[in-house]
C-alpha cells in the first residue's frame, strides 16, 4: 500500500514519474474526500483536486482508500534544520497533544520511540494508543454491570413476576415468570469499545496494530456487536467503579462519533479520520485558558454569551446569534473577548492589516457592541515568519470607543502543558484582566 504524508496547504502532484500519486490512486482519495461533512459544497474543503496535483485544505488526518493513504498534518513550524521526517514526526507530537488536551485524554506516549513517531503515521500512533491502554485494561477486569431480566425458569429467581405468573403460566404452574438482576459484560460501555475495535481493524494498515486488534476482538467476541451510529452513549455510566475507563470511552467516542472529526466508510471508497483544524484549535486554547484562570476570581465561558446581533421591529424576534469561542468574566462584567483563528498572520511591518481578514474585524466590533469588554483579542498560531515572540503582535483602538483590538499569536510547537498555559497567562491574559488575579 502507497502512503503519502502532506502539511496543510501543501500539494502533491499527480500522474507519472517519482514524487507523484498515480492519477488513479489520485481519483479514489478524492472520491473519500467529497464523503466527508467538511468537503464543503464544491467538495474541496479536504483535498482540492487540481489539474496536476492534489492540494490539503484546513483539513488534517489520514485519508485510507484502496491501495494507498494520505496523511494531512498541521502547519506547525517545527525545527527547521531537522530533516522531513523528524519534522513529521515532531508535528504528530503536537497533534497528538492538541487532541488530548481538546478532548480532555490522558494520552500516555512515552513507549513510543523517536522511530515510531517518523514511521507511523498519525492514525497508526493513535490506534496504537488505544490497544496499548486497552490491554492493559481488559488485565484489570472487563467492567460489568447489573442487567434486569426476564425469564421462565423452573425454579425462582429473584421475584415472582405474578401479574405474567397468571396470565402466562395458569395452567402450567411448574413453570415460574422471574425477574432478576444478573451480573454481565455485555454493556453498553464494552459494545462501543467493541465497535472501536472493529472500526479501527478496517482502517489500520500496520501489522503489529492489527494484531493487536485482533487479540482484542477475541477479549470482545461474546460481547454483542452493535453498529456504531445504534451504540447507546448516553446508557454509560461513569463512576468510581470503572473510572479508569473513562481515557478509553473518550478515545473511542474520538474514532467513532467526535464533533472534532469524521470517520467515514462506502461501497469500496476506504475509511478517513479528519479534523477541522479551526475547530481543534479552539477547543484546545479554551481548555488551556480555563486552565490558567483557574482558582482566580475570573471565569472561563467557551462558546457562550449567544448574544443576538438583531431583533425585528414587528415581533420582537431576534437574529443572528454570536458565539464568541471565549469569554473572561469578572463578576458579572465580561472583560476580554477571544477569538482564536488556525491561520497565519503577517508581521505588522511587513502588512499594517497582517492579512486579517475585514470580516473578523467586523465580528470583534460587534462583540464590543454586545459584550462591552474592554479587551478584544484575535489569537493565531505563532509561526517563524513574525518578527519576535509570540504574544501580542498589534494593537489598535476601535475607532470612537475606548475598547482594545489586539491581534496575538501562542506557539503550540513548543512545551509541555504547564508551559504552554504558563505562556497564555503572561502573555495573552496579561494587562487589565490578570494583575488583579496573579499579583502581576
Amino acid at each position: 500500500m502507497l502512503s503519502y504524508t502532506l502539511r496543510e496547504w501543501e500539494a502533491l502532484p499527480h500522474g507519472e514519474g517519482n514524487g507523484c500519486i498515480p492519477s488513479h490512486l489520485a481519483a479514489r482519495l478524492v472520491a473519500l474526500a467529497k464523503t466527508s461533512p467538511f468537503a464543503g459544497r464544491g467538495g474541496s474543503g479536504v483535498l482540492e483536486d487540481r489539474r496536476h496535483e492534489l492540494r490539503a485544505r484546513g483539513v488534517v488526518g489520514v485519508l485510507a482508500a484502496e491501495g494507498c493513504g494520505l496523511e494531512i498534518l498541521p502547519k506547525i513550524d517545527v525545527a527547521p534544520e531537522e530533516g522531513p521526517e523528524r519534522q513529521n514526526a515532531a508535528i504528530r507530537k503536537r497533534l497528538v497533544h492538541m487532541l488530548a488536551v481538546a478532548l480532555d485524554l490522558k494520552i500516555e506516549t512515552g513507549r513510543i520511540t523517536e522511530l515510531d513517531w517518523q514511521r507511523e503515521t498519525l492514525l497508526e500512533i493513535l490506534i496504537r494508543i488505544f490497544c496499548d491502554k486497552l490491554t492493559e485494561a481488559v488485565r484489570r477486569g472487563m467492567p460489568r454491570r447489573y442487567i434486569a431480566h426476564e425469564d421462565d425458569i423452573s425454579t425462582l429467581r429473584g421475584a415472582l413476576d405474578v401479574p405474567r405468573q397468571f396470565t402466562r403460566h395458569a395452567a402450567n404452574p411448574g413453570q415460574l415468570a422471574c425477574r432478576f438482576d444478573e451480573l454481565s459484560e455485555d454493556i453498553a460501555l464494552n459494545r462501543i469499545l467493541k465497535a472501536a475495535i472493529a472500526h479501527l481493524s478496517r482502517m489500520s494498515r500496520n501489522a503489529a496494530n492489527q494484531q493487536r486488534l485482533r487479540e482484542l476482538a477475541f477479549v470482545y467476541a461474546d460481547i454483542t456487536d452493535v453498529p456504531a451510529p445504534a451504540l447507546k452513549w448516553d446508557d454509560v455510566v461513569i463512576d468510581r467503579t470503572n473510572r479508569a475507563w473513562q481515557e478509553l470511552l473518550g478515545m473511542a467516542r474520538l474514532f467513532l462519533c467526535n464533533r472534532y472529526q469524521t470517520t467515514s466508510s462506502g461501497s469500496g471508497q476506504g475509511t478517513a479520520l479528519l479534523f477541522e483544524m479551526n475547530s481543534l484549535f479552539e477547543e484546545y486554547i479554551g481548555r488551556l485558558v480555563s486552565r490558567a484562570l483557574a482558582g482566580t476570581e475570573l471565569r472561563v465561558s467557551l462558546q457562550g454569551g449567544r448574544e443576538y446581533c438583531l431583533t425585528a421591529r414587528d415581533d420582537g424576534r431576534r437574529v443572528f446569534q454570536t458565539k464568541p469561542d471565549i469569554l473572561i468574566w469578572r463578576g458579572g462584567e465580561v472583560v476580554q473577548v477571544i477569538d482564536t483563528k488556525w491561520k497565519r498572520i503577517s508581521s505588522q511591518i511587513e502588512d499594517p492589516k497582517q492579512g486579517v481578514s475585514q470580516a473578523d474585524v467586523y465580528q470583534m466590533m460587534a462583540y464590543a457592541h454586545l459584550y462591552k469588554a474592554s479587551r478584544l483579542t484575535l489569537l493565531y498560531p505563532h509561526h517563524s515568519e513574525l518578527f519576535g515572540a509570540e504574544g501580542c503582535q498589534a494593537q489598535f483602538w476601535i475607532t470612537g470607543q475606548q475598547t482594545a483590538l489586539e491581534t496575538a499569536s501562542i506557539d503550540v510547537a513548543v512545551g509541555r502543558e504547564e508551559e504552554i498555559v504558563s505562556r497564555l497567562r503572561t502573555k495573552i491574559l496579561v494587562g487589565s484582566i490578570v494583575p488583579a488575579a496573579f499579583g502581576i
